[in-house]
């Protein structure tokens, strides 16, 4: 059992320290399914009134409650001697040290694969309290759970976020694994993401079964080059080394080692049979009890005080990117009801969030993205119940389940154009037939960041930035570097608006702002393609080729994962792997204007007073560009949009440069003559964004202010004109 403690002694230990303690009377067994606490430090935050108090939670599920028998496999996990099956969850709890002066307000944030979440300064003076715990049931990212997980000893507090979760013995099943732009002799990992596939193979000696193919193309709409198939004797599992030489398989990744070596203009495709799959939403369960106890129970069962009990009036969960996925995931499968049947949070954020995570089928994922093959885009992405004709699937949408049982939280979910263009946001707008925009429900808010990049840019204003910024190498599985500059679109002044407007929404009812988002009826989204977009030609670095559809956006893919798969709920046991492509669902993006950026979404400086056209989308450099990395060689797929990374091409400073270069855009000097005058264009654009509810005063008056000091028709010689030689 994971908690070896757990039903030997629980009853007896708290019945008798409850009694020793003359508290019997005020005690009831904790209805919220964390059954103890361990509190394994306590330190001071530094510079701020509060404590960091760092644990774990061990808790138990009851696998016929309604609440937890929609979790994949759980009727076949192992239980305890009461019937229930067991977990353990890391958390940190951020509060005030002295909780009489706490707001009320828990946020519960979900770490990105493991990792810590910061608090803001903001939530610090509002006197908030932040709870971080674990909920991706593998582990296979950051995180590492200590080998003590389940002693009752404090263990080494981490910055890391797991939970133990149970497996099945003795279950195997076949899954898949690419390695994409790797070269050489050495071993290669099997990763999803940046992060191991979470399972060993049957017998990593052994790799009689299994198929290794080579790809030699592969368009983003999924039209596929075959290669070869590589024979079994030509490659091993390994765990590091090479063919001639391997080390065994002892840990995570798997790697494997290829007799010729890999070859970085070719992707290998391993099918293979594993074992031991995770019950995986366990884990999704634990999150949801972990934020139940702390907001509902005076104490454990061992008599061990909820440190901030009775001071927690409300809940939010929030994620960003993966972890927005999850909170959408979270909400789908009714997981803001406990066993007991209290809502868990009364707002969520999902922030770049365009689907949902990969965390209740058998040999699930959560470190992937959705590239090719991949999951996350099955069943309703959608908030209202809404038909799904194209896919033949029910009508059904992400809140059935919390409107069943009336625990919707208010929501707000943020995004922007990287979202659109490589994480498929777009069919949860418009639905799969892609003719008509989805209503919004009542207790929803969107807000599209337009031209942004995934997570926003770094906020400088430079009327010339150096193409070798920061955040030129395209996320995802090794993809490559970008060949246009880091889009600089900050995501920074809409996050902490609407932080303050979700706050205040579930506090105290203030409706946020208006959502804003482009749409089918505004007229502000259209097809894919230069033409239907309206998107300029011409602009230097932005080839018109790109936009042809096998280059240009990651479109949802209508999967069939086989007999044994709900593709509905995203649950079940895939069969086919890697799936069948059935069909290409249509997707949409935002129109442009003829500087090429994008039209719709909420009101943004960079939008109304640009320094070039900003783009959610980048290029991979083929070989022989000047960003192409020689001794890192990843053409795999060059000339094809980066995998969620953003773009930037600046404007011309004069009139003259833009006509030499053909340039279809006004420049600088054309648009605002002197530095005065893009002073003047940015604090006009500060200023309605602020009064249209989208911008807090603080953030308006910082960029304001960086307009003023920046460089933009300021350089040394300038004399303040964009033209120093011109009128």
């Amino acid at each position: 059992m994971l908690l070896k403690h757990a039903g030997l002694f629980r009853r007896a230990a708290w019945l008798g320290a409850a009694t020793a303690a003359g508290l019997l009377t005020l005690v009831s067994p904790s209805q919220a399914r964390v059954t103890r606490i361990i509190i394994d430090a306590t330190a001071p935050i530094s510079g701020q009134p509060y404590e960091m108090l760092t644990g774990r939670a061990f808790g138990e599920l009851d696998p016929n409650d309604t609440h937890n028998s929609l979790i994949n496999d759980i009727a076949l996990a192992p239980k305890n001697t009461n019937g229930k099956v067991e977990y353990i969850a890391s958390f940190v709890l951020r509060k005030p040290t002295d909780m009489n002066s706490a707001s009320g307000m828990l946020w519960q944030d979900v770490p990105n694969r493991g990792g810590n979440v910061a608090f803001p300064t903001d939530s610090f003076a509002a006197k908030d309290v932040q709870l971080v715990s674990g909920w991706q049931g593998d582990n296979a990212g950051a995180t590492a759970v200590p080998a003590d997980a389940a002693s009752l000893a404090p263990i080494a507090p981490s910055a890391n976020h797991w939970v133990v979760v149970p497996k099945l013995s003795g279950v195997t099943g076949k899954i898949f694994g690419r390695i994409i732009n790797r070269s050489g002799l050495g071993a290669q990992p099997l990763n999803a993401m940046a992060n191991p596939i979470p399972y060993f193979p049957v017998n990593p000696s052994d790799n009689t079964g299994a198929t290794l193919t080579t790809h030699t193309y592969e368009s983003i709409d999924g039209h596929v080059t075959v290669g070869e198939i590589i024979p079994n004797s030509d490659w091993l599992f390994c765990g590091g080394g090479t063919f001639a030489a391997p080390t065994p398989v002892t840990t995570l990744p798997v790697r494997l080692c290829l007799k010729n070596g890999f070859d970085p203009a070719k992707l290998y495709e391993l099918v293979y049979t594993v074992k031991e799959p995770y019950v995986m939403a366990v884990g999704t369960a634990a999150f949801r009890d972990v934020n139940s106890f702390f907001r509902y129970e005076l104490m454990d069962d061992f008599v061990t005080p909820n440190p901030v009990s009775g001071k927690i009036k409300w809940s939010i969960i929030r994620g960003v990117s993966q972890s927005g996925n999850f909170t959408r995931h979270f909400i789908h499968l009714g997981m803001n009801q406990d066993e007991s049947n209290r809502i868990g949070h009364e707002g969520a954020w999902p922030i770049i969030a365009g689907g949902r995570v990969v965390n209740n089928s058998r040999w699930g994922q959560p470190d992937a993205v959705p590239e090719l093959y991949q999951m996350g885009r099955e069943g309703p992405q959608w908030w209202t119940a809404w038909p799904d004709v194209v896919r033949g699937l029910p009508t059904a949408g992400i809140l059935d389940r919390c409107l069943a049982n009336n625990t919707c939280p208010k929501i707000i979910e943020t995004l922007g154009g990287a979202e659109v263009f490589a994480l498929k946001m777009t069919m949860s707008w418009v639905g799969t037939s892609a003719d008509v925009d989805i209503p919004m429900p009542r207790n929803v808010r969107r807000y599209y960041l337009p031209s942004s990049t995934h997570g926003g840019g770094n906020g400088v204003t430079d009327e010339n930035p150096p193409l070798t910024s920061p955040g030129l190498t395209c996320p995802g599985n090794n993809w490559g570097n970008g060949t246009l500059r880091a889009n600089p679109v900050p995501s920074t002044g809409l996050v902490n608006r609407m932080r303050v407007a979700l706050r205040d929404w579930v506090m105290v009812g203030t409706p946020p702002p208006p959502s804003r988002w482009p749409t089918l009826a505004g007229k502000n989204l259209a097809d894919p393609t230069m033409a239907s977009m309206g998107f300029p030609s011409g602009i230097p670095g932005i080839p018109d080729s790109i936009f042809l559809p096998e280059n240009f956006i990651f479109p949802v893919f209508d999967y069939d994962f086989g007999p044994q798969f709900n593709h509905s709920e995203m649950a079940g046991n895939p069969t086919n792997e890697p799936p069948i492509i059935k069909q290409v669902i249509k997707m949409k993006v935002p129109r442009v204007d003829a500087d090429g950026n994008e039209i719709g979404g909420v009101p943004t400086v960079q939008r109304d007073a640009p320094l070039g056209t900003y783009l959610g989308w980048n290029i991979t450099a083929p070989p022989g560009h000047p960003q192409f990395d020689n001794a890192n060689p990843r053409p795999f797929h060059a000339n094809q949009v980066c995998d969620y990374v953003g773009g930037m091409v600046p404007f011309a400073k004069t009139k003259a440069q833009r006509l030499a270069n053909g340039d279809p855009r006004l420049s600088l000097e054309e648009r605002y003559g002197t530095h005065a005058g893009y002073v003047a264009a940015v604090t006009g654009a500060a200023n309605s964004a602020f009064s249209q509810g989208y911008l807090l005063a603080a953030d308006r008056d910082a960029l304001i202010a960086q307009a003023t000091t920046s460089n933009v028709c300021n350089q040394p010689g300038d004399g303040g004109k964009c033209n120093p030689s011109g009128p």
